[in-house]
């Protein structure tokens, strides 16, 4: 079983960070929006489907630091990860969210200590699982699962 520590949370969190931002660093805004990169998605829409999952686990990590149930992050974690167009948005607010979110959430982790974040009794309603996992799968390792696909795509679009 992994254990969780806000110093290896926030590590994860900057590495695949910055590995994403490694892969498009090179590409035209153009590049941003075209569609292809995972199905029809471009790379703006998996940063706006990235934010927004990362964004409902910062209000849920708010609520659970005031004991509250977090029902909305629980109902995200029911549903599959899904990539939707990020339509009527343009590429700079995008942007800006991406990197805004993914601070909030750096700055909520260091609310938890190392044992809130691995004990799976702690908060009954994650059905056994730890807060640690919880926040790794919804934003680290959800990165880390697209990073290779970005880079596949910013590989082939500088080659052209």
């Amino acid at each position: 079983m992994t254990t969780y520590s806000t110093e290896t949370i926030q590590d994860a969190l900057l590495e695949s960070r910055e590995r994403f931002l490694i892969a498009i660093e090179t590409l035209p805004d153009e590049a941003l929006i075209e569609a292809g990169v995972v199905g029809q998605a471009s790379i703006a829409d998996l940063m706006a489907a990235m934010t927004t999952a990362e964004a409902e686990l910062v209000t849920g990590l708010m609520q659970i630091d005031q004991g509250k149930k977090p029902m909305k992050l629980l109902d995200s974690l029911k549903r599959p990860f899904t990539i939707r167009p990020a339509v009527d948005r343009d590429l700079d607010p995008i942007f800006d969210d991406f990197l805004r979110v993914r601070r909030q959430l750096e700055t909520w982790v260091e609310e938890f200590s190392n044992k809130a974040l691995n004990d799976p009794k702690k908060y009954k309603w994650l059905n056994g699982k730890t807060l640690g996992l919880i926040i790794a799968r919804l934003s680290y390792e959800n990165e880390n699962k697209y990073v290779p696909f970005v880079e596949r795509f910013a590989h082939a679009y500088d080659n052209r």
